[in-house]
């Protein structure tokens, strides 16, 4: 009888990575795989890339782009990577078991790079309303390079007296370049979260639009402009402003790249009534002319589109070919004469012809379309915004009143409008994942929560907001005021609800709840070379903490998220728990992962997670207590089964 084989040797036990994920990483990736030929040993030659890109590289010190004093420490920071954490505080959220949607309290560069790994092209809409830079404090940290340490400083969770806050009065040498310094690397980690159909939005002033529109085309590209909407916000002006009484603000859109289908927001019950008057057996339609009415298309530059159809006198069909029966010849020509075109090809006239009619119109044949109001998927027809939002729910007024009837007057000056960004939101689906990193008093938490209710979406938000003083005793910080304006929200919609469902059998399930996370230090030691003491004594002392790298403070629920987030997964992740031989294994990603945070980890346990049939499993490096025979084992048994095994 021969030997059973034995396993291939155990490679060494991986250890899992603490840090953010480097922001550029991916687009070295693209890179490599547009041009292999460029990459050597991991890295890019750039001489050799710009050799074969040839012409189409700029050379030269005159070029075109944008440049300001400071933007290099920007590229600086984007590329540190952070180690920090979202601790998880289940007694500020509501019902935390249940909810898909989340307030992040902290800064949110740090807090986009903790993103980064769960949310990497899972954002559909970004919505923001930054600091406009009209010569005050940004509040935000002053010292970009030390990261988490000037968050920690600015909310007083270490010892320092006072907290930096980030002047930026219009006297500075520098006023639009810390502006910029503050906003590139954001903008940067924003792209990275966002869909390939994903969209932002970002509200904007005089101020800053001309920079913003320039650094925004270095991030997304020049190509992925959409639009930039003029929002009327006060229609009697600003009578302090000086020779003009401004009416208006700006949003500014770009997508990640380039979108199949248009930007539009689904028509309401009655505008279909009143646009779609006619109707046949599929449904009910409006009729528009297929001949282009754009007089600057025609012949002369839509060749393709120059064709005759034929139609049928008596009963309006039409063809691309002649016969007996269509025999009336039509081209796009204008009424004076003007050789037009078609909106359609000859391939698509001939797959939908049924959609087509033709009919005499003042002595003129004519070809016309059926718009339909729902399509063959179901979905109702949507229409493009103008890029003028002169309504009365645009108005800061209403944003302010929205505000005062949930809070009391005097707590927070013109936060945006409820419909300005419910607009926004419609141009999505209704099962969007939508970010807000500068939250503000919570607008957009409430347009969400109000516009599911509306139209039985399942939107989910993140919602982050830096918690920066107030001076008052209610409400501490603006992170205290947007937590608490989404709970009265909350509250309001679950009253309303109550009453209707006196009235109805029924509602459709809505998501009222949000988890709330802080910002904070890891749950873990992890080295720093950068800060390592240079005494061999304190060294030693200093290993010796990152050998047992878990805070003595840590709690499971948090050393949970944390791994959780460093892995991939979204904050709204379930949660299941099993038993693994007297230990809680956490069964995440539909069991996919497995994770035991054990401080001490036994055979016997580790056997019970490997039957649980994970494709990965990670495991407390402090729970084998030094037991490196353990450890290298349950890499053996974990590889014998095709888990992938690492520890923290």
């Amino acid at each position: 009888m021969a030997d059973t084989p034995s396993p291939p040797p155990a490679s060494p036990v991986s250890r899992f990575p603490l840090t953010s994920l480097d922001p550029l990483t991916p687009r070295f990736e693209e890179l490599k795989t547009l041009f292999p030929m460029a990459a050597t040993d991991g890295r890019f030659d750039w001489e050799k890339l710009r050799a074969l890109l040839g012409e189409q590289t700029a050379s030269g010190p005159e070029r075109y782009g944008l440049s300001w004093a400071g933007k290099s420490d920007a590229l600086k920071v984007l590329r540190q990577l952070t180690t920090a954490t979202l601790l998880p505080a289940p007694s500020e959220s509501e019902k935390w078991d249940r909810t898909g949607n989340a307030i992040v309290e902290g800064d949110n560069l740090e807090v986009l790079k903790t993103l980064q790994h769960a949310y990497h092209g899972q954002v559909k809409l970004i919505y923001i309303d930054p600091p406009y830079n009209t010569g005050g404090d940004f509040i935000y940290p002053d010292d970009y390079a030390e990261g988490l340490a000037s968050y920690q400083r600015f909310t007083r969770q270490v010892s320092e007296e006072g907290h930096k806050l980030t002047t930026n009065v219009n006297t500075s040498g520098r006023y639009h370049s810390r502006w910029l310094t503050m906003m590139y690397p954001r903008l940067y980690l924003a792209r990275n979260l966002l869909r390939e159909d994903g969209v932002i939005f970002v509200s904007i002033d005089d101020h800053e639009v001309h920079n913003l529109r320039l650094v925004m085309d270095e991030v997304f590209g020049e190509e992925n402009f959409v639009a930039q909407i003029t929002v009327q916000t006060n229609p009697k002006g600003r009578v302090l402003d000086p020779h003009f009484a401004r009416t208006h603000d700006f949003v500014l859109v770009y997508t990640r790249a380039a979108l199949e289908a248009q930007l539009g927001i689904p028509k309401s019950k009655e505008e279909i009534e009143t646009d779609f008057d006619e109707s046949d057996e599929r449904g009910v339609f409006r009729s528009l002319e297929l001949r282009n009415t754009h007089r600057q298309f025609g012949k002369h530059n839509r060749p393709k589109l120059w064709y005759p159809i034929f139609a049928d006198p008596t009963d309006g069909s039409v063809t691309l070919d002649s016969t007996p029966k269509h025999k009336v010849e039509i081209w796009p020509l204008w009424d004076d004469g003007f050789e037009g075109c078609w909106t359609w090809g000859q391939v698509k006239v001939r797959g939908e012809a049924y959609d087509l009619y033709a009919r005499e119109v003042g002595g003129r044949w004519k070809v016309y379309r059926k718009a339909r109001a729902v399509d063959e998927d179901g979905a109702v027809v949507r229409r493009k915004l103008k890029t003028m939002f002169i309504e009365r729910f645009f108005h800061t007024e209403k944003g302010q009143q929205a505000f005062d009837e949930l809070m009391g007057q005097g707590l927070f000056q013109a936060p945006k409008p409820v419909g300005l960004v419910q607009t926004l939101l419609r141009l999505g689906s209704p099962d969007d994942l939508i970010l807000d990193f500068f939250a503000g008093s919570g607008t957009t938490a409430q347009a969400v929560l109000e516009l599911n209710l509306e139209d039985g979406g399942n939107r989910k938000f993140i919602l982050v907001q830096l918690p920066e003083p107030t001076g008052r005793e209610d409400f501490p910080t603006i992170s205290e005021i947007t937590k608490e304006r989404v709970r009265r929200v909350i509250r309001r919609i679950e009253k309303e609800r109550a009453g209707q469902l006196e009235l109805s059998s029924g509602a459709p399930s809505v998501d009222l709840g949000f988890k709330v996370f802080k910002l904070a230090a890891s749950n873990f030691s992890v080295w720093d070379p950068a800060l390592a003491p240079m005494q061999p004594d304190q060294l030693a002392a200093q290993w010796q903490l990152t050998a047992d790298n878990v805070r003595a403070d840590a709690q499971e629920q948090a050393l949970l998220y944390e791994l959780m987030l460093k892995c991939g997964l979204p904050l709204s992740s379930p949660v299941e728990t099993a038993d693994a031989a007297g230990s809680i294994a956490y069964r995440l990603d539909e069991g996919r992962l497995v994770i035991c945070l054990a401080r001490e980890v036994t055979q016997e346990a580790l056997r019970a997670m490997i039957a649980l049939r994970p494709q990965s499993l990670l495991c407390l490096d402090i729970g084998f207590k030094g037991n490196d025979a353990l450890k290298v084992n349950a890499q053996l048994e974990c590889q014998s089964h095709g888990i992938q095994f690492r520890t923290a």
